[in-house]
C-alpha cells in the first residue's frame, strides 16, 4: 500500500460512520456516565468477550486470506458491501467493488498480522483499535504497521465490517510513523 499524504477530513468521515452504525443498527443509547462507560468496555462483559471473540476470527480470516494471496475471501466475507474504507494516501473507497482492486494489490505481495489495542461494543455495533502489521514479501522493503479503525455491525447474528480507516503508526505505541517508502521497480 502507499501513504504518501496524510488526510484530516477522513478522521471526520470515520467518526460519522462510525455515529451511522451505531443508529442504524439499532444499538443501545451511549452509556449515560464514565462508570457505564467502563462497564460496557470492561473486560468482565460478556457481551465484550464474545465481539473480541467474533472479530477476532474475522481478523484470522483475514491474514489467511492474504497468506493465500486470496483477496475475493477478504472482500465478500471480511468487508459489508456497502463498506467504507479511508486511508492515508489511499483515498476513500465506498463497497465491494471500490476495494476489491486495492485488496487484489496487496494480497500480491504482502502478509498480515492484526492486532486488536481497544475494543468497544454496544448491542449491535462495535468497533476496535488495532495495529495493523504489514509484512512485505520483498526484503527491500521494511514492514510496517497501520493504526487502524475497524467499525463493526451484527447483522443476521454475524459481525461483518462496515468500514474502516487507517493511517500510519501505532496504537499500542502512540506514536505515528512516516510513511512506508514506494516499492521498488
Amino acid at each position: 500500500m502507499r501513504l504518501t499524504a496524510r488526510f484530516p477530513c477522513c478522521i471526520a468521515l470515520a467518526l460519522v460512520a462510525a455515529f451511522n452504525i451505531v443508529l442504524a443498527c439499532g444499538a443501545e443509547a451511549a452509556p449515560a456516565t464514565v462508570a457505564a462507560a467502563g462497564a460496557a468496555a470492561s473486560k468482565d462483559s460478556p457481551q465484550l468477550t464474545a465481539f473480541k471473540k467474533a472479530i477476532r476470527a474475522k481478523y484470522d480470516l483475514k491474514e489467511k486470506s492474504f497468506a493465500a494471496h486470496d483477496a475475493e475471501t477478504i472482500v465478500t466475507q471480511f468487508y459489508a458491501s456497502d463498506v467504507i474504507s479511508a486511508g492515508e494516501g489511499e483515498g476513500i473507497f465506498v463497497g465491494r467493488d471500490a476495494i476489491r482492486p486495492l485488496y487484489q494489490e496487496v494480497v500480491k505481495d504482502n502478509t498480515v498480522k492484526v492486532e486488536s489495542v481497544h475494543t468497544f461494543v454496544n448491542g449491535n455495533a462495535g468497533w476496535d483499535w488495532a495495529d495493523f502489521h504489514v509484512y512485505p514479501a520483498d526484503p527491500k522493503n521494511k514492514p510496517f504497521t497501520f493504526a487502524i479503525l475497524f467499525l463493526w455491525a451484527k447483522v443476521d447474528g454475524q459481525w461483518i465490517c462496515k468500514g474502516d480507516f487507517f493511517m500510519t503508526g501505532s496504537f499500542r505505541t502512540g506514536t505515528l510513523q512516516s510513511a512506508p517508502a514506494a516499492p521498488k521497480k
